[in-house]
Formats: C-alpha cells, structure tokens, sequence
C-alpha cells in the first residue's frame, strides 16, 4: 500500500476538492457518534481500518482503545494532519492516501471498520467481506429525511434512504441500529443521519 509521499492524485478533482476543504484544519475531527456511543463494543485488539477517514477522528479513538488501525483517505492534506497528530500520541495508527475507486479492500483482513459522513454504494459488498469473521462494521452517515437544517451532501446520491444501511449490509448481523426519522422531539436524538454497527458472521 502505498503512504501519503508516494501515492498522491494531484490530477484528481476530488483530491483537489477535500484537500481545500482540510487545508486549514490543525486538529482531528470529532469521532463519529456511532463510535462514540458505542466504544465499550469495540474489541481489546485487533485489526482496524478508518475508511474515507477525513482528519481521522475515527482512527484516532480506534487506535487509542488498543487497535492497530489504518486511515484512508483521498486527502493527503488530511493524512499529513493525521501523521502529525498519530506521531504527537505515539499511537499505533498507520494514514494513507489512497483512491477508493482505484484501490480494492482486502478480504477478511480488519476486526473493526468504521465509516463516518461517506456514501459509496457499491462499496458496501466490499467493506463486508474486507472483515474478519466476527468482525465489526461501525457505519454512520446523512439520510435522505430531514427534520432539522443539516449540513451533508445535497445530491440525493449519497444520502440513506429509509432503512437502507440494513439493506446495504444485509450479509452483515445487527448488533446496534439507530435512525430517529421524525418521531418525538426533533431537538434532541440522532437527527438527519442513521447508524448501524453489525458483525460479519462465522
């Protein structure tokens, strides 16, 4: 695999697009709720990958809780931020720069997968089968249904409609599934995205 000195996509508009977006970022973004919630899940060690990490919020928390832990990304503004912040913390947790588009997942390879704020359908089957048996997927993103101004994606393209992450990791077993919609009050709860954390069977 190769890091973020060695693999850059500078002809790529949507390198270009993220990295003007971290550009001015000096620290990690905040872990995933789904992650957050949900910590005392996560395995004593392991194999972890941080897909479409961002600034790494993710791979961070992962790697503080004991996992050997990749980070990709597009970016490598943000993986250079992730470096420094990795190396700071002395953490066992390896950033890359990669496409996902040009880069295929290895199988069975990760005990723990979290993707946060990213949308790519067909990478769902994918990210299945790149975890272990046993293996946990932390998967959290925007929905199509708004209940309150949120900022996301426009493009109807990469938000969830209702139920779909169930569906989209239909091979994959339910442990934690959470999407609010429009009941109760609208200003507390998980609102405009959903979550799911599921294992990938024996």
């Amino acid at each position: 695999m190769a890091n973020s000195s060695d693999n850059k996509h500078n002809d790529n508009p949507q390198q270009g697009k993220w990295n003007k977006r971290y550009q001015q970022a000096t620290s990690a973004n905040e872990p995933a709720l789904v992650l957050r919630e949900n910590r005392h899940l996560l395995p004593p060690h392991g194999q972890a990958l941080d897909l479409a990490c961002g600034l790494g919020g993710n791979a961070l928390l992962m790697a503080q809780s004991g996992l050997t832990t990749q980070a990709w990304d597009i970016s490598d503004v943000a993986i250079a931020t992730l470096q420094r912040l990795a190396l700071e913390q002395k953490l066992p947790l390896t950033p890359q720069c990669v496409d996902l588009e040009q880069q295929s997942l290895p199988t069975a390879a990760f005990d723990v997968i979290s993707v946060s704020g990213f949308l790519d359908r067909l990478l769902c089957p994918s990210i299945c089968t790149a975890l272990k048996p046993d293996g946990l997927l932390f998967y959290q993103t925007h929905t199509l249904a708004k209940t309150t101004d949120a900022s996301g994606p426009s493009s109807a393209s990469f938000l969830l409609k209702d139920g779909e992450l169930l569906s989209l990791f239909s091979e994959l077993v339910p442990v934690v599934y959470r999407e609010e919609r429009d009941c109760g009050d609208l200003h507390k709860g998980l609102r405009n995205q959903a979550y799911l954390i599921a294992r990938r069977p024996l």
